[in-house]
């Protein structure tokens, strides 16, 4: 009986060893990441780190200066024409011709799709409460980025890439396009890379981070595993070699001071910490901490995590 050969699928995105620099200098230095079918990727960093130079690498706007990016096993600059049709792209400034309608962008980008869902589209724009028939040059900045999230939806896309969607808009605006996001990704699984600067939203629907950090991966994993290996220890008082008491842990961002020592590790274990515990400390504790606190202790100026994971 002759066996069945299963063929797995390519992850959606494979980044590897991506370098793009403007003349001499290097915004994204040997980035490697991989995104399997069905995550949603929420790659951060602040503002200059090459969040959206490696996002215009991805979707083919720009040719990497080493490496590459793979969409679907497949070469992002040399096939970028034929794999855009299975990718959704909402920019950080959505842009379109100001005189067309979303309507007339409706019926324009339809054509380049085949699986174009026009009932999707009014009925997501409706919830939104942006009118179809409202020129785009008309629009806020927060209506252009629902008609794009809109627009980007309706191609039933296999990855949905976002960069920095929520850039500008107030609180009510984010809540509703996340809102929409998570019903998107309940119905259909779609695979989704995202930038952003809200991290208690991106904390809620992420299943993977990369933070980079001066153009360097420095975490690349599940955001559960990460969530569960980095702690804050505090404690009145310690040793007098902290740090050395405190290097099992690989501390990403330690502070002492009279009132005692503070330190964000990034190697928590609890047994180990129940040793360090015993080592002559006062009210030693560990906490875990949100995705915006990792964040901030990873990319802070004294943090020097190592490469691949912090």
């Amino acid at each position: 009986m002759m066996a069945l050969r299963v063929v797995e699928s390519p992850p959606v995105v494979v980044c590897d060893g991506l370098t793009i620099r403007y003349g001499a200098r290097a915004v994204a230095d040997d980035v490697r990441f991989v995104i399997p079918r069905g995550a949603v990727y929420a790659l951060l960093g602040r503002n200059g780190a090459g969040k959206s130079s490696i996002i215009r690498c991805l979707v083919g706007q720009r040719r990497p200066s080493a490496g590459g990016v793979r969409l679907f096993g497949r070469d992002a600059w040399r096939e970028r024409a034929s794999l855009m049709a299975r990718v959704g792209v909402v920019p950080e400034e959505p842009d379109a011709p100001p005189a067309m309608t979303v309507a007339e962008l409706a019926e324009f980008s339809r054509r380049l799709y085949q699986r174009w869902d026009q009932s999707a589209l009014v009925a997501r724009m409706a919830r939104f409460g942006v009118p179809m028939h409202t020129r785009f040059g008309a629009l806020s900045k927060g209506q252009k980025t629902q008609a794009a999230l809109s627009l980007a939806l309706a191609a039933a896309p296999e990855l949905l890439v976002l960069d920095d969607p929520t850039l500008g808009m107030d609180l009510v605006a984010r809540r509703e396009l996340y809102g929409e996001l998570i019903g998107e990704l309940a119905d259909r699984g779609t695979t989704v890379l995202l930038t952003t600067h809200e991290l208690a939203e991106v904390e809620s629907i992420a299943t993977h981070v990369g933070i980079l950090r001066a153009g360097r991966l420095v975490i690349d994993e599940p955001l559960e595993l990460l969530k569960g290996r980095v702690r804050q220890i505090r404690c009145a008082h310690g040793p007098a070699d902290v740090a050395g008491a405190l290097a099992p842990f690989e501390p990403l961002a330690l502070r002492s001071d009279g009132h005692g020592i503070e330190a964000v590790v990034g190697r928590y274990e609890p047994s180990a910490f129940d040793r360090f515990r015993r080592a002559g400390l006062v009210e030693a504790e560990a906490q875990p901490l949100a995705l915006a606190d990792i964040f901030s202790a990873v990319v802070s100026e004294e943090a020097e995590p190592s490469g691949g994971n912090a």
